[in-house]
């Protein structure tokens, strides 16, 4: 049975940029998630931008994510994965959110949204890459 975890928890209205709180992520398995943010709510002329960052003891996170999602303008729902099979010293994962907002209304941001991991088996290390199979096919 695969395991969830709620970087943001559902229907979070975030105002202003923040974490998450950490989530311990060393018993999992295949060390492999889908991530799904989903926006539900939001105002005109404003951005969501939200990052997944790694450490080893939950509380240092390091200079830079592990993913960035794309920017956000709208509701709706992003699918990513996030490997972090071949970095065994990620024990830890938490969420960054940040917010921008401009015009001339409210100077208030606001999104109501969650981040959601399931673990998922993990990727295969023996597909070959399109670009082998081009190098291949050109020898």
């Amino acid at each position: 049975m695969p395991l969830e975890f709620p970087l943001i928890p559902t229907n979070t209205r975030l105002e202003s940029n923040g974490d998450g709180a950490p989530l311990n992520i060393s018993e999992t398995v295949s060390r492999t998630f889908f991530c799904t943010l989903t926006v539900t709510d939001q105002i005109e002329q404003e951005s969501l931008e939200v990052s997944i960052w790694g450490s080893a003891n939950g509380q240092e996170f390091g200079k830079r994510p592990l993913l960035k999602v794309p920017q956000q303008f709208y509701r709706g729902t992003t699918k990513m994965v996030l490997d972090v099979s071949l970095r065994p010293e990620i024990n830890h994962l938490r969420a960054r959110w940040e917010l921008n907002r401009w015009g001339r209304v409210s100077p208030t941001p606001m999104f109501v949204a969650s981040l959601e991991l399931m673990e998922i088996p993990p990727m295969s290390r023996d597909t070959p890459t399109k670009r082998a199979v081009l190098a291949a096919k050109s020898s």
